[in-house]
């Protein structure tokens, strides 16, 4: 996309990202990685990754067992 765009196309679409992120209010990482850390904390209880899949549930599990003829 940027191929077809002049230097000053492309400065100008520089320009109205920075003024967008201009607008987004910021909060300190001390405050902000707490939080998360409580969210993944609240989360991790359905978390299918450390909870794990319940055999009946398991799209993945082999209908049948296997037969040696």
């Amino acid at each position: 996309m940027a191929r077809d765009m002049s230097d000053k196309d492309i400065l100008k679409m520089e320009l109205e990202q920075l003024q967008k992120e201009v607008k987004n209010t910021r909060e300190p990482v001390s405050k902000t990685a707490k939080e998360i850390c409580e969210w993944v904390e609240a989360q991790s209880a359905e978390d299918p990754l450390i909870k794990g899949v319940p055999e009946d549930k398991n799209p993945f599990k082999e209908k049948g067992g296997c037969i040696i003829t």
